[in-house]
């Protein structure tokens, strides 16, 4: 203890090894990952004491990720940090480190004397701010402990100021995916025409050894023979690859048919009614149909006919695009509604008011007579069916995929709600997971039951969350951590199919 112009302040007793390093932790990476106070091995782990007060603003945000982790963060440090004389000397960790809680001696004895606080001052010279501070406890550290001392945040501006007054800064790594290279939406191999022939007829084939062990399980892959005759298959494990199993098309209950463009919506489509696969990730730029094909398969096979699942959830995070509109009015379908859109629009796609009418026979003539029956018939068929809701009454009438919802055969959610649920026999769909962190990611994953199946889609390049990046959100998480499980695959989507105009803008801008 040191006592000086009326302050008491502690000094860390906790002696620490110059061979590793020092790790100041910013209060974000506490709130992205609670259990950073255990990764990072035999390394002296420091928290500011304006984490601490940050923190304590956070917890009582009741119905939140955040408040949730910072809670989780108390939590933590209560049982490391159980008395005075341990918030004081610091503790020894389970994994080897160290962990100390600091107050910076200089800015409690307001004596910013030290070389490193007169740069400081000079450049960020606002104290009031929780990150300077942060800063400022970071170089106390660099200057009381043995060198190097990292300050570890996400907030890229936090690094910048930090590397300005020459500490050295990171981001928190120990969740990111390996960085992303420009790998095409699946690999090619090279078969002779006759063995193509023979995966054909017999519908799979065993690859050699060394091809096999480049591949995971539930890989989708293109065969090629010299002669440019292509198959495309999956590999089931031990070099065996078959051929897909996917229908012709597939169709909403009352809706139209939707058939696979391309050869990676075939891959997607092959992965999304195969019933052995309970997760998919799909990776997909605006416009490749990750949206409409999913929902497309989900309602598939949930028709009568094909009872496997006994409905569809689609639910996505609440996350805008640019300024905030503010607060919504009515109930909470009708809140969520302008953010699961999408999926509105994808059912209109799917189940539309009127079908059109098959191409053998557009070309045909129906006389206003029958035309009309027929516009009779439709009308009173949908009349039938009961209002949505009590304002919904003397109203135009109700739209086809409205009666799924009203049966509970579709169901459109707020992703908020999930936790504590249990989905059993559900299809449900994520979309925009890129948005959601691998914590998230992890609490709606482990919501499936058995008999369930989820749908992981996004496109990791657009990304509005200022907590996630492309190599540390939820999607490109849970793909690189589920890769080559039996009860996993993944797909992305390259070719777009919304318009040529989507696909450039898509490509240029």
């Amino acid at each position: 203890m040191e006592h000086l112009s009326g302050v008491i302040t502690p000094k860390p007793q906790l002696k620490v090894s110059a061979k590793v390093k020092t790790f100041v932790l910013d209060t974000n990476v506490l709130l992205h990952d609670p259990q950073s106070l255990f990764t990072f091995e035999e390394n002296n782990l420091v928290i500011p004491v304006e984490v601490l007060e940050e923190l304590d603003a956070i917890k009582s945000e009741q119905s939140t990720e955040r408040g949730r982790n910072a809670r989780r963060v108390h939590r933590h440090l209560q049982e490391l940090l159980p008395d005075s004389r341990t918030m004081l000397e610091g503790v020894k960790l389970p994994n080897g480190g160290t962990l100390s809680v600091v107050i910076n001696r200089y800015i409690a004895e307001n004596t910013l004397n030290s070389p490193a606080m007169q740069r400081l001052r000079a450049v960020l010279p606002d104290f009031s701010k929780k990150d300077n501070r942060i800063i400022a406890c970071a170089l106390f550290v660099q200057e009381t402990y043995p060198p190097p001392t990292i300050l570890v945040t996400k907030d890229v501006n936090v690094q910048l100021k930090a590397r300005a007054v020459g500490l050295e800064s990171q981001d928190y790594l120990n969740d990111k995916v390996p960085e992303p290279t420009d790998e095409d939406a699946y690999g090619e191999i090279a078969l002779t025409m006759y063995e193509l022939q023979r995966f054909c007829s017999e519908g799979e084939f065993e690859l050699t050894a060394d091809v096999a062990r480049r591949l995971f399980i539930n890989e989708y892959v293109l065969l090629r023979s010299a002669e440019g005759k292509t198959m495309p298959a999956r590999h089931y494990g031990d070099g065996l690859v078959r051929r897909l199993k996917i229908p012709e098309y597939v169709k909403a209950p009352g809706g139209i048919a939707i058939r696979a463009r391309n050869l990676e919506q075939q891959f997607f489509m092959d992965a999304l009614l195969d019933d052995s696969i309970s997760l998919v990730t799909c990776f997909g730029k605006a416009g490749t149909g990750k949206t409409l094909l999913s929902t497309a398969c989900a309602l598939y096979q949930t028709h009568e006919d094909s009872s496997r699942y006994d409905g569809v959830s689609i639910s996505r995070p609440v996350i805008a695009l640019g300024k905030d509109i503010g607060f919504l009015p009515g109930t909470l379908e009708e809140k969520m509604r302008p953010w699961l859109q999408p999926y509105y629009d994808a059912l209109e796609v799917l189940m539309p008011s009127k079908p059109p009418k098959e191409p053998q026979f557009a070309s045909k003539k129906v006389s206003k007579k029958k035309k009309r029956k027929n516009d009779d018939l439709f009308s009173s068929m949908t009349a039938a069916q009961p209002a949505h809701n009590s304002h919904s009454n003397n109203l135009a009438p109700s739209k086809p995929y409205e009666r799924l919802i009203r049966n509970g055969l579709l169901e459109i959610e707020a992703l908020a709600f999930i936790r504590g649920r249990s989905i059993a026999r559900r299809f449900f769909i994520l979309d925009e997971a890129q948005q959601l962190t691998p914590h998230e990611v992890k609490t709606v994953i482990t919501r499936i039951s058995e008999g369930s199946k989820i749908v992981l889609i996004g496109d990791p390049a657009q990304i509005d969350n200022p907590y996630v990046d492309s190599r540390s959100n939820g999607l490109a998480y849970a793909h690189n951590r589920m890769k080559g499980q039996i009860l996993a695959a993944h797909v992305k989507l390259m070719k777009g199919e919304r318009s040529k105009l989507a696909e450039l803008a898509a490509d240029l801008l």
